[in-house]
């Protein structure tokens, strides 16, 4: 296969290739390299951020579900062509490649799987220390976005519970084939220090959830499915909408549920 053979981008993917060496050096950049050895690229595509990624102190993988692109990047770039996967990234088992390593995660990923990538990451977090991708701007936005914001909702909580995120800067469509009708923007997630939460998990994503299903309402109506005491809810607290509370107010709130009822 020719070096100058070109990958199509399949609309059914949500691909978008990214053409522009400078905004793939930048996005390669992100990554500090601390506390991990190996790094996993999402949709590479034909490899544009890729082949900065191998010229890193570290062990780059990607995994791809176009067959177009594994055949093209396993013909251009030998040196990686052992670690290239045909998978799908949501449905693939990471131990297999990672065991229990830490590893760190970065894509230009496809919009229409981007907040799934997201949620497999927290699922899996206490093997990624670091996140960096390219999301449509408004759902980077909205994931480092802090409490008071219109676009603060239920990917920002959650995210933000493990991660310090950061909304890092802003891709034109210009700089894509086929351009898609909206900016991009990347952020960087580093987990936090201490990323377990002082709460009960499954109760606190359901809390969250819960919450902005109703994001007008007041607490105190949108949780009535908890079957909270009268006691709990004349807590100040109950008397906030969802946007207003921040990270660690959601956190607070979910042991203030978990004692609810406890003698």
């Amino acid at each position: 296969m020719a070096n100058n053979y070109q990958v199509k981008a399949k609309k059914h993917l949500g691909q978008h290739f990214l053409t522009d060496e400078s905004v793939s050096q930048k996005i390669a950049n992100t990554l500090s390299l601390e506390g991990y050895k190996h790094v996993l690229e999402i949709g590479p595509g034909m490899g544009v951020l890729t082949k900065y990624l191998l010229q890193k102190p570290i062990k780059t993988h990607v995994i791809e579900i176009d067959t177009e692109s594994v055949a093209y990047l396993k013909a251009n770039f030998l040196n990686l062509a052992d670690r290239v996967y045909e998978q799908d990234f949501l449905k693939y088992d990471l131990t297999s490649i990672f065991n229990d390593e830490p590893f760190a995660i970065i894509g230009n990923f496809p919009y229409n799987i981007s907040t799934q990538i997201v949620f497999k990451t927290l699922e899996m977090r206490k093997q990624i220390p670091e996140f960096s991708g390219m999301f449509q701007k408004e759902v980077a936005q909205r994931i480092c976005s802090k409490e008071g914001s219109k676009v603060y909702g239920i990917l920002s909580v959650l995210t933000q519970a493990f991660y310090d995120a950061e909304y890092v800067f802003t891709v034109p469509p210009t700089v894509f084939n086929p351009p898609p009708k909206v900016d991009s923007g990347v952020l960087v997630l580093k987990r936090k220090d201490n990323f377990t939460l002082p709460c009960d998990e499954k109760l606190f994503f359901r809390v969250v959830k819960t919450a902005f299903q109703q994001r007008r309402k007041t607490l105190r109506n949108s949780l009535k499915t908890f079957n909270l005491s009268d006691n709990l809810k004349a807590n100040v607290i109950f008397g906030k909408r969802p946007e207003q509370l921040s990270v660690d107010s959601f956190l607070e709130l979910t042991q203030l549920i978990e004692n609810d009822h406890v003698d």
